[in-house]
């Protein structure tokens, strides 16, 4: 995650602070003198991060945190409170009409951004809400820009509303609402044209869809990759355009991602969504609570349960979690796992959201997991019968031979993942017993924890 760096850096900091019995002014001082060269290292605004550590130090020095039993954890929770704070407290919901009222965003951004992309993943998500979205296809410069997204639409199940390049981006707005009216629809999202940097008939465009238009949230896309360039993108499209809040893409690279710390506190507008990877689905509320979690190493397990919550099947889940019981897991039942880790974002995305995994470790525990000799594994159960997939003990060694030249592997790789697959049905078998007395744990498996 973008914040891996910063977020090592400040559990260092603070397990300095957790160790000392009791904490003096010098001690708070010259940590936040730490948390500040962190910050500005992570690419904070320097203004953001010289208000942040005053605030932080006038706190910390007060008489209930110095007299306190715990002052190292209290400092903690006002840097963790502060952090809050300087990305908005509460998380940003994008206004909708109620009913089948039309709600328009106009999607803006410089070119590069994912500004196409995230109008699709936007789409999916109202869609998943509920609503009948239609995108609206108003970039008519950049080569393909049409095409690209009547390509993403399609994978969300989004209709398109297009009229070639050879419109007026104006005219396609105004005409992209007036469908939308005649048509069932009931949010419209403008796919504007970007540049590669701004310049004034960009500009001048967006304010003419707006004066043609009413736009219910300006949302723009910004590249959290570009650093302070970010906020400086942000404050140029408020001064020239107007701004209701912001979607961050490429939060997920490495990247130092202090735009997500400066843009509320500089432009005054929050952040709705941040793109956490290239899927169409890899699109998060943000929640500045469980951003400052994340970047002070606590995890975001609320994130992970909506996760998969939203890309679970339950019933799957429930009848997997029947069959392990009974020491009758599957192949089947392993592709299955698989699948939903994948669509959980794999297993680095998992683990950035589990408490103390900050980038160093996250990655070493990543690092152990082959996706190549995973994607081996799922070749043999691949190269496998319906059968031999729902029976395990049906492999015998010419089975074995035919199944290895399908999955193009050898059979010692073929016989190292049956019996290491044989292993774990054993271990299930004794589960059962090994748990008694300890209550029920419904969904302790989850497919995620399977070790092969």
């Amino acid at each position: 995650m973008a914040f891996d760096n910063l977020s090592e850096k400040l559990q260092n900091v603070f397990k300095q602070l957790r160790s000392k019995g009791s904490l003096t002014e010098a001690d708070v001082r010259a940590a936040l003198k730490e948390v500040k060269m962190a910050l500005l290292e992570a690419d904070v605004n320097f203004k953001v991060v010289r208000q942040f550590t005053k605030t932080v130090q006038e706190k910390a020095i007060g008489q209930d945190v110095m007299n306190g039993l715990n002052p190292g954890q209290m400092v903690i929770k006002i840097v963790h409170d502060e952090l809050v704070s300087l990305m908005g407290n509460d998380k940003a919901e994008l206004p909708l009409k109620p009913g089948n009222e039309i709600t328009v965003y106009m999607m803006i951004g410089l070119q590069g951004a994912g500004k196409t992309t995230t109008a699709a993943k936007l789409a999916g998500k109202l869609k998943a809400k509920g609503r009948k979205p239609l995108l609206a296809a108003c970039d008519v410069y950049r080569p393909a820009a049409v095409k690209q997204l009547e390509v993403n639409g399609a994978k969300v199940g989004v209709d398109v509303f297009s009229m070639g390049d050879r419109k007026n981006p104006v005219d396609i707005a105004k005409a992209a609402v007036e469908h939308a009216k005649a048509s069932g629809y009931n949010v419209v999202l403008l796919d504007t044209a970007g540049r590669l940097q701004i310049d004034e008939q960009m500009m001048d465009e967006l304010v003419a869809i707006r004066q043609a238009v009413t736009v219910d949230a300006s949302v723009l896309v910004v590249d959290a990759m570009t650093g302070q360039e970010a906020v400086h993108v942000a404050q140029t499209f408020q001064e020239k355009v107007g701004i209701d809040g912001v979607i961050l893409t490429k939060l997920d690279g490495d990247t130092r991602g202090g735009a997500a710390l400066s843009i509320k506190a500089i432009c005054g507008k929050p952040i709705f969504y941040v793109g956490m990877g290239e899927k169409l689905e890899d699109l998060e509320q943000f929640y500045p609570d469980r951003m400052a979690n994340r970047i002070l190493g606590m995890g975001d397990v609320l994130s992970l349960i909506e996760k998969a919550q939203a890309n679970i099947d339950e019933e799957k889940a429930r009848d997997l979690e029947k069959r392990v019981r009974k020491a009758q897991f599957t192949f089947d039942d392993y592709l299955d796992s698989m699948e939903q880790m994948r669509k959980m974002g794999g297993i680095g995305s998992i683990l950035s959201m589990m408490p103390g995994m900050t980038g160093g470790k996250a990655q070493e525990l990543e690092s152990m997991v082959d996706e190549k000799d995973l994607a081996r594994k799922e070749a043999i159960v691949h190269s496998m019968t319906k059968a031999e997939r729902a029976n395990p003990d049906l492999l015998n060694l010419s089975r074995k031979q035919r199944i290895a030249k399908g999955a193009g592997v050898n059979i010692a790789e073929v016989n190292r993942f049956v019996k290491q697959f044989d292993q774990t049905r054993k271990m299930m078998k004794q589960m059962p017993g090994m748990m008694k007395g300890r209550g029920k744990r419904r969904g302790g498996f989850g497919g995620f924890n399977l070790p092969f």
